[in-house]
């Protein structure tokens, strides 16, 4: 047994003999290969090592889309071709020579690129946006605050080598080299020369490499407005990254040569919409040949932005807007007379949900022109035109006859009126500064005795100061504010207004002593009181929904690329920090019935019976609907803005609307929006 055991016990010694021997063999190889490399062959592979260089390329990520409420396509993206330019062995007359060669090569085919030089030519002017942005860079430069445009270009021909005498070739080459100097690029990080060139170029620079050197065309991606001016004021438009967007979303990932959502939807989610670039490998020669490339990590598309508007009923309002104005301008529709009215807007809202179902306003625009970058006389065209402001979030108007409701449940609610009280119109009125009816103004008619549904009906403004007299000025802006009048509604988009709600403190801050004139003024929606079009739409919705507090939106919901959905939380959240928007929660207006109804039954009697201001336009109407007209003077001139507002179906309230003409007269022309705006749209989807 212990013979057997000895002979099963393993021989130490020859195993570490084995293994020492081993490794002295492995050792000698590895050094002979190491002599091999370095000194045999040491030449050949440091030459192919030094013409086998990893560079790093952008995949731009798809910007997401933004879609109706039906997943109807308002913005798009495609995906184009960009050129970029890596860092080779070029000396700076070379440099300078490529630099030219390229941006020649993108004008010749009608490309854009991205141009950040301030500096102008024929004539010499900087091109800074504000004087504080141009002593900075000079400053940086080291030259004098008083230094010439003329002076600091030269002074940058002279840093970059350029010996081009021609201004504008010169500028050329400054482009190229400024941003390569400000933004940097290297052997294996590249400069984005352009996010969107044509097929043509691209073939071009693939196909005669040697003449561009360290340049390679990648893939990027265009936005697409395939509905032209649809839902424009709503959607908003991108352009090239400014400076400042830069310093604040470089660490995101941003890039000097991106875009970026400059108004509307395209701004508020810009960083859902943006997505995320990936990155491909290049392995190019010194030359600027390129080798091998492949993809080491992938682009991740951008997150849907879904719209709670109808891009039909969107379309069915924008063309009722565009033609009213244009009937009114013109003068049709059995008037002789032309007007001056030029610009207006509407909004659809659900007075259940708060939901946008459309938003137009006029003149719009094309947001197809800022792609690839907007022409300075284009943008200047649409400046003088006012195309690119939003009238329905940040046009102010008094609401003129439109407000009466207010005035009628305030005066119901704090009782200083009943439901069957009857109020002589009798004239003039006998208090304040002795104003009249418009009735009494037109003709010396008075509309004798009105209940509250019957004032709301003839719109009797006798009846409403003395609804304003009774009740002050402290009950009517509580019932004005309950309705969201004068405050920021929190829709997500930019350039929202918060109104004026016409009050004491307000007349204090500009030096005027508030008296029993300025309530009665209030009490018609005149003085102070100026509301966009979306407050007036949110309080008509509060109105006929019977008190119910709800939150304007134009987003339904954001789809992320995964296919998960951000939560309605983080979407507000997001919305407040782009907005600075700290709005506070109001509380439901608990209206009685019978007030609700009475005042209601008088929006119905408006278009609905003879004598109410909209009988003649909707008297043949399919649907029953609810409405109130309103015209307010429009400062010292004898222009006036029109108002409709209205809901429907009368029995069963679905949306409400708010129109605006500006420069208009007469109310009825107003009437055509509305009658044209066949809600049945809505309704039979």
């Amino acid at each position: 047994m212990e013979k057997y055991r000895k002979s099963k016990q393993p021989n130490t010694n020859l195993r570490y003999n084995t293994l020492s021997a081993l490794v002295y063999v492995i050792g000698i190889v590895l050094l002979m290969q190491l002599f091999n490399l370095q000194i045999i062959n040491g030449a050949s592979y440091r030459e192919t090592s030094n013409t086998r260089l990893t560079r790093e390329s952008v995949l731009y990520a798809s910007r997401g889309y933004i879609l109706d409420r039906n997943g109807n396509e308002l913005a798009t993206t495609e995906m184009t071709f960009s050129l970029e330019i890596y860092k080779t062995k070029l000396d700076s007359k070379i440099l300078n020579e490529t630099a030219l060669r390229i941006v020649n090569t993108l004008e010749q085919n009608g490309d854009s690129y991205t141009d950040t030089l301030p500096i102008k030519v024929n004539p010499f002017e900087y091109n800074f946006s504000n004087e504080e942005r141009k002593k900075k860079w000079l400053a940086n430069y080291k030259l004098d605050e008083n230094t010439t445009p003329e002076e600091a270009f030269n002074y940058l021909k002279k840093k970059y080598d350029i010996e081009n005498e021609d201004p504008l070739e010169a500028r050329k080459i400054l482009v190229i080299r400024y941003r390569i100097s400000s933004e940097g690029y290297s052997a294996t990080k590249s400069l984005t020369i352009s996010n969107n060139i044509s097929r043509k170029s691209a073939l071009e620079f693939n196909e005669q490499s040697d003449k561009y050197p360290g340049v390679t065309v990648g893939q990027s991606s265009k936005r697409v407005y395939g509905n032209k001016e649809l839902a424009s004021h709503i959607i908003g438009y991108i352009n090239s990254i400014t400076p400042k967007q830069y310093d604040e979303n470089k660490d995101k990932g941003y890039l000097m040569s991106d875009i970026y959502g400059q108004t509307g939807i395209e701004y508020i989610f810009e960083n859902y919409l943006k997505g995320k670039n990936g990155i491909k490998q290049i392995d190019m020669s010194v030359d600027g040949s390129i080798v091998n490339e492949y993809v080491s990590e992938e682009a991740i598309q951008g997150s849907d932005v879904v719209l709670t508007i109808d891009a039909n009923l969107q379309a069915i309002t924008e063309q009722a807007l565009e033609n009213t104005i244009n009937d009114i301008r013109n003068g049709v529709h059995g008037s002789s007379k032309q007007y001056d009215a030029d610009a207006g807007a509407i909004v659809v809202m659900d007075v259940h949900s708060g939901e946008v179902l459309a938003m137009a306003s006029y003149p719009d625009y094309d947001p197809s022109v800022w792609v690839g970058g907007i022409s300075q006389a284009k943008y200047d065209e649409l400046k003088q035109n006012d195309a690119l402001f939003n009238r329905a979030i940040a046009g102010t108007y008094a609401p003129g006859s439109t407000y009466k409701m207010v005035t009628a449940l305030a005066a119901l609610q704090t009782e200083a009126v009943t439901l069957n009280e009857k109020v002589n119109d009798s004239g003039p009125y006998p208090r304040g500064h002795n104003p009249s009816c418009w009735l009494y103004r037109q003709s010396h008619r008075t509309h004798g005795y009105l209940n509250v549904t019957d004032a709301i009906k003839h719109s009797c403004n006798y009846f409403f100061y003395e609804m304003g007299y009774r009740m002050g000025i402290e009950n009517l802006n509580k019932y004005a504010t309950a309705f969201g009048l004068g405050r920021k509604t929190g829709i997500e988009l930019t350039g929202e207004n918060s109104g004026i709600l016409a009050n004491p403190e307000l007349s204090k801050s500009k030096g005027e002593t508030w008296t029993v004139g300025y309530t009665l003024n209030a009490s018609i929606g005149q003085g102070d009181n100026n509301f966009t079009p979306i407050q007036m739409a949110k309080y008509l919705s509060i109105l006929v929904n019977g008190g119910r507090q709800i939150n304007p939106t134009i987003i339904k919901s954001i789809i992320n690329a995964d296919g998960s959905e951000v939560s309605k939380q983080e979407i507000r959240q997001s919305v407040n920090s782009k907005l600075g928007l700290n709005l506070e929660e109001q509380e439901d207006i608990n209206i009685k019935k019978e007030n609700l109804d009475a005042i209601l039954e008088g929006m119905r009697d408006v278009t609905s019976e003879v004598g109410g201001t909209a009988y003649s336009i909707f008297k043949d109407f399919n649907i029953k609907v609810g409405g109130k007209t309103g015209s307010a003077q429009k400062g010292a001139t004898s222009a006036a803005n029109a108002w409709f507002v209205g809901f429907a179906p009368y029995d069963n309230p679905e949306i409400a609307i708010a129109v605006i003409i500006e420069n208009r007269w007469f109310r009825k022309f107003i009437m055509l929006c509305c009658k044209r705006y066949n809600c049945t749209v809505f309704w039979n989807e």
